[in-house]
């Protein structure tokens, strides 16, 4: 079992930052895949980034490459996700997600490959 909670969510400018975390408890950290999802109103939850278990192979979806940023704190247990020059389109409820797989850069895209889910925190950009 891995129980996850994310922090860091709120309300920003455009242009502005975010930095969120995800701590993770239960089965051991260091092994796992970890990810961000996040879902906008009436749409499907999508993906946002992912990392491998040691933090040297990482992925990101096109529309926040070059503006976020995922990386990991095994001695911590936490995965963070550092969130730049934030648009309105990036305003959604986040997730971090767990996969107990191996990291491959299709397979950690899709969010059925994930073994558990954090409950999301809010993040909303203003214009």
């Amino acid at each position: 079992q891995v129980q996850l909670v994310e922090s860091g969510g709120g309300l920003v400018q455009a242009g502005g930052s975010l930095r969120l975390s995800c701590a993770a408890s239960g089965r051991t950290f260091s092994s796992v895949v970890m990810g961000w999802f996040r879902q906008a109103p009436g749409k499907e939850r999508e993906f946002v980034s992912a990392i491998n278990w040691s933090g040297g192979s990482t992925n990101y979806a096109d529309s926040v490459k070059g503006r976020f940023t995922i990386s990991r704190d095994n001695a911590k247990n936490t995965v963070y996700l550092q969130m730049n020059s934030l648009k309105p389109e990036d305003t959604a409820v986040y997730y971090c997600a767990a996969d107990l797989g191996r990291f491959d850069y299709q397979r950690s895209r899709s969010r059925y490959v994930y073994d558990y889910w954090g409950q999301g925190t809010q993040v909303t950009v203003s214009s």
